[in-house]
């Protein structure tokens, strides 16, 4: 039986849910172009189909890095029939902090451009070929803010705009646009969460369900779907109400806190000095 997809190219393939992707569409068949940042991890996921992968590690925020590992994947294989943008950082935000705002700053870069500089190289040789399918992992957060989380909200929104926009401008070519929206997967991601994560999915079934529906030509993917009619069901609540009840949840661990992901080309935060007894507090 031949695989659902061809040739596909990865971002984020180092991370929970894109190893996941990357397992089911080389179990599949497919010749796989593994992006990312983490090459012993790349290197693993090749040795499984040597002669059908390639490794990759340009930062996804770099336009130049992104056109040539593009170039030449499509030396080696030709057009890819899938391209997922995977690649994304999570973390707290607090607009007070000004050291906060890096962390906007990247997770933007990382989260939203990533995903543009992912497809460009792609977009004119598969509407070329009036074939393809183009993947981008949004989010539930992206629905909606959520208190101590503005930086990934806002990303995961435009994203979900920035989708809607080149699925318009791709109608009719031939090229599917595909939004995935999922709630909670266990990842790295989500492993410093201090709260409740109802409906939370191993990366291996998210993934599963995910190349399923891409598959079967679904434009808007939310996993689960339970969690998306959560969402919606609070959505219609009052806006004070509303944010109340999630403001009294507990907050994403920031950048240097306890539980927080490190998000790659962000410079580490350094604790505040501890005081010497006596002295002031600051």
């Amino acid at each position: 039986m031949p695989p659902r997809f061809r040739n596909a190219v990865l971002t984020g393939a180092c991370g929970g849910l894109g190893q996941a992707l990357a397992r089911g569409l080389i179990a599949d068949g497919t010749q796989v172009a593994l992006v990312g940042l983490d090459r012993e991890r790349l290197r693993a996921l090749e040795a499984l189909a040597p002669g059908r992968c390639a490794v990759y590690t340009p930062d996804v925020a770099d336009t130049v890095a992104m056109q040539a590992m593009a170039a030449d994947w499509m030396a080696r294989a030709g057009t890819p029939d899938l391209v997922i943008a995977n690649a994304g950082v999570a973390g707290g935000f607090d607009t007070a902090q000004a050291e906060d705002l890096a962390v906007l700053r990247r997770m933007l870069e990382i989260n939203l451009l990533g995903a543009a500089t992912t497809f460009q190289p792609f977009v004119a040789a598969m509407r070329g070929e009036a074939r393809g399918a183009l993947v981008g992992m949004a989010s539930i957060a992206g629905w909606r803010g959520m208190p101590g989380n503005g930086a990934y909200c806002a990303s995961k929104a435009g994203l979900i705009r920035y989708l809607e926009s080149l699925r318009a401008e791709l109608r009719g070519s031939g090229v599917g646009v595909h939004t995935v929206s999922p709630g909670y997967i266990r990842t790295a991601l989500t492993a410093g969460n201090r709260f409740a994560m109802p409906g939370l999915l191993e990366p291996e079934e998210a993934a599963r369900r995910t190349l399923a529906a891409v598959a079967a030509g679904r434009e808007r993917i939310v996993l689960p779907r339970r969690i998306g009619w959560l969402s919606k069901a609070l959505d219609c609540l009052p806006e004070a109400l509303h944010d109340r009840l999630l403001s009294g949840q507990p907050r994403k661990p920031r950048a240097g806190e306890a539980g927080a992901t490190p998000i790659p080309g962000l410079p580490p935060f350094s604790s505040p000095p501890t005081p010497k007894e006596g002295s002031p507090p600051t």
